[in-house]
C-alpha cells in the first residue's frame, strides 16, 4: 500500500515537457479555428517563456525523452502548416529572444498562389458580401440545400457574430456559419484533388476569385531555405496536402508523408525526422507508417504533456490561443501543475 502511494507521489511530480502549438502570428478579423496569435501577444509569450521554463529545440526534447532525462519545465515551440507569417512575423521575434522553434510544413502550397481550403471556405461563407440567396450542392452523396436569403447580405451585427465565433467550442451563430461548418466536415476527409474540385464549384457559386489573399499565403521556397540556415529553427513534415490521415489507406499515408519529407530535405539539405499529423488525425496505420519511413518522433494535437512514459509517435501538444501575458502565465502554470 505504502509503495503504491509513494509511486503515485513520484508520478505526480514527474518532470513534464510542454510542446506549444502555434499556427499563425497575425492580426485577423475572422479566425474561426482560433489559429492566430497577434504579434504583440506572441512577443509577450516569448518574454514569459524566457523566464518561465527551459525552452529547447524539439530534437533535444526528444533526445531527453529517449534517455528519460527530461529537465524540469521543459518547453518546445512548434508551428503547423507553413503560413508566410511564420517567417515574416514569428521568425524575427524568435530571433530577437533567441528561442528555438520547429516548423511543420504542408508542402503542396509552398510557392503557390493559393490558400488552404479551410481559409477559402471561411472567407466565402463568413466574410463575402453578398452571397447568392440559395445554395444547393452534393458532397460525398450528402445533399446540401440552404436558403440564405435572410443572410444574403452581411449586416454589421451578423459580421460581428462571425468574427466572435470559435467553431471548436461554440455552436454556429448563423445559417451561413451552419452551412460553412457542414461543408467543412464533409471536405475534411476527402483527398486534396476532390477538395479543390468542390472549392472551385463553391467559388464559382459565390463569385470569388481563386487567387490567394496576401495575409493567407504560405511560405515561399526562399522562406523555407532561409529558416533552415538558422540554427534556431528546424523543419518538420506535415504531409504534402494536409489530409486527415486516418480517412485514407496506408499507401496514401505513406505517399503523403514521404512526399513532404523529400520536399523539405531537398529544400533544406537537412535530414527531416520530425512530423506532426494534420488536424492531429491519425490511426494505428499512421503510427506504423511513420516509424517505418524513419521519423524519430510524431506529434498530435492532443492537449497533454510529455512525460517519460509518452509514446514517441503520439506526443501531445497544447494549442496556444491569443492569450495576453497574464492569461498565458496562468495557463502555463495550470498545464504544468494539473495536466
Amino acid at each position: 500500500m505504502l509503495k503504491r502511494i509513494a509511486r503515485g507521489i513520484r508520478n505526480h511530480f514527474e518532470h513534464k515537457a510542454l510542446v506549444l502549438m502555434y499556427h499563425r502570428v497575425a492580426d485577423l478579423e475572422s479566425d474561426v479555428w482560433d489559429l492566430a496569435v497577434t504579434p504583440t501577444h506572441f512577443e509577450q509569450h516569448l518574454q514569459l517563456l524566457k523566464q518561465f521554463g527551459n525552452v529547447m529545440p524539439v530534437a533535444e526534447l526528444i533526445q531527453n525523452l529517449r534517455r528519460k532525462t527530461l529537465p524540469k519545465r521543459s518547453i518546445a515551440i512548434t508551428f503547423d502548416d507553413g503560413y508566410a507569417d511564420n517567417y515574416l512575423a514569428a521568425k524575427p521575434l524568435l530571433e530577437q529572444y533567441q528561442l528555438p522553434a520547429t516548423f511543420f510544413i504542408a508542402t503542396a502550397t509552398i510557392d503557390q498562389d493559393q490558400e488552404f481550403w479551410w481559409d477559402v471556405l471561411e472567407y466565402i461563407f463568413l466574410c463575402v458580401n453578398p452571397l447568392p440567396s440559395l445554395f444547393s450542392y452534393i458532397i460525398s452523396d450528402c445533399k446540401l440545400a440552404f436558403d440564405l436569403s435572410a443572410e444574403q447580405h452581411l449586416t454589421p451585427e451578423l459580421q460581428q457574430k462571425h468574427y466572435q465565433w470559435k467553431a471548436v467550442s461554440m455552436p454556429p451563430p448563423s445559417q451561413r456559419a451552419t452551412l460553412f461548418y457542414e461543408i467543412w466536415q464533409l471536405l475534411k476527409p476527402l483527398p486534396y484533388a476532390t477538395q479543390q474540385e468542390h472549392l472551385h464549384h463553391i467559388r464559382t457559386w459565390a463569385g470569388v476569385a481563386a487567387s490567394a489573399r496576401p495575409n493567407h499565403r504560405s511560405m515561399t521556397l526562399h522562406h523555407l531555405r532561409d529558416l533552415s540556415r538558422n540554427k534556431l529553427f528546424t523543419l518538420g513534415a506535415h504531409t504534402l496536402t494536409h489530409p486527415a490521415l486516418s480517412s485514407h489507406t496506408s499507401q496514401f499515408q505513406t505517399q503523403e508523408l514521404c512526399a513532404s519529407m523529400q520536399y523539405l530535405t531537398q529544400a533544406s539539405g537537412q535530414e527531416i525526422n520530425l512530423v506532426a499529423y494534420p488536424y492531429g488525425d491519425y490511426n494505428n496505420q499512421t503510427t506504423a507508417v511513420t516509424a517505418t519511413i524513419g521519423f524519430h518522433a510524431a506529434f498530435t494535437t492532443s492537449a497533454r504533456p510529455i512525460t517519460k512514459s509518452s509514446d514517441i509517435y503520439q506526443l501531445g501538444r497544447f494549442q496556444t490561443p491569443n492569450f495576453n501575458a497574464q492569461d498565458f502565465e496562468k495557463y502555463l502554470d495550470h498545464w504544468f501543475k494539473h495536466q
